[in-house]
Parts: C-alpha cells; sequence; structure tokens
C-alpha cells in the first residue's frame, strides 16, 4: 500500500473514531449506548494505532498487538449488540443493517480477521496493518451508518 493510500485510510479511521466518541455519551437506549460504547473502544484502538502509523505516537509492538487484539475481540461482539433492531436519536445505525443482516455480520468478521492477523512487529507492518483495518472499518460505515 502506498504512504498516500495508507495516509487517506488512516485519516479516514481517525475521523471515524473521533465521531463515534463524539457521540457515544448522548444514547439513552441501553442497546444503542452498549454498540457505541464497543465502537468508541474500536474507535480508541484504532487511534493509538494509527497514530503510531503516522509518527504521531512512539511505536510499541506489544501495545499495538494489545490494541488490534481489543479490536478483533470487539469486532467480534458486534453483531450480537445488532441482533435485536433498537433506535435512539443519537443512533448512527442505519436501518440497512437489519435489512441485510448477513452483510453485516460478514463485514464485522472481516474487522476481526483483519485485526486479528494483524502483523504489530515493526512499524512498517503495522503501517500496512492499519490500512487493512481501516479498509474493513470504512466498508462497513460507507453502508451501514449515517454520516454526519
Amino acid at each position: 500500500m502506498t504512504t498516500r493510500r495508507m495516509t487517506r485510510v488512516t485519516i479516514f479511521a481517525l475521523a471515524a473514531a473521533a465521531a463515534t466518541l463524539a457521540h457515544a455519551a448522548d444514547a439513552t437506549d441501553p442497546a444503542v449506548k452498549a454498540r457505541q460504547e464497543a465502537m468508541e473502544t474500536i474507535g480508541k484502538n484504532m487511534k493509538s494505532i494509527a497514530d503510531m502509523a503516522k509518527g504521531k505516537a512512539d511505536f510499541d509492538a506489544q501495545a499495538a498487538g494489545a490494541a488490534a487484539a481489543v479490536i478483533a475481540e470487539t469486532a467480534d461482539k458486534v453483531p450480537g449488540l445488532f441482533e435485536t433492531r433498537a433506535d435512539d436519536p443519537e443512533s448512527e445505525a442505519k436501518p440497512a443493517i437489519w435489512e441485510d443482516f448477513g452483510d453485516f455480520t460478514e463485514k464485522s468478521e472481516a474487522l476481526q480477521a483483519a485485526a486479528g492477523s494483524a502483523d504489530m512487529a515493526s512499524l512498517d507492518a503495522l503501517r500496512n496493518s492499519v490500512g487493512e483495518i481501516g479498509r474493513t472499518c470504512k466498508s462497513c460505515h460507507d453502508d451501514y451508518r449515517v454520516k454526519n
């Protein structure tokens, strides 16, 4: 992946993480709040590894690996958090999630796989992994998240 392409994916991931963090505290429906908290967890950990990839934070292979593991573990829980359709004025979930729950689940599984197989042993490997993880985030957000 080119540095320019990786930068664009990283910028998207950071913007998505920031937007998720901004809205997580506002939901009142418990199911929606739980979803937002899971997305906040993914966003915080994505920001951590993206900051390393961009040189905004020192590279730490152990911390990067731990962040990727948390992303994978949380992604595994995402479909279960969306099984029951719940709504809240602060929800950013599109109805399309429940209209094509199979695809939504596949995209969550892709995130879990990308994060679970991420190579965080070196800065170059981390940069490639951040790009792949970011692409999986973007593919789901493009189809299933309301853009604010």
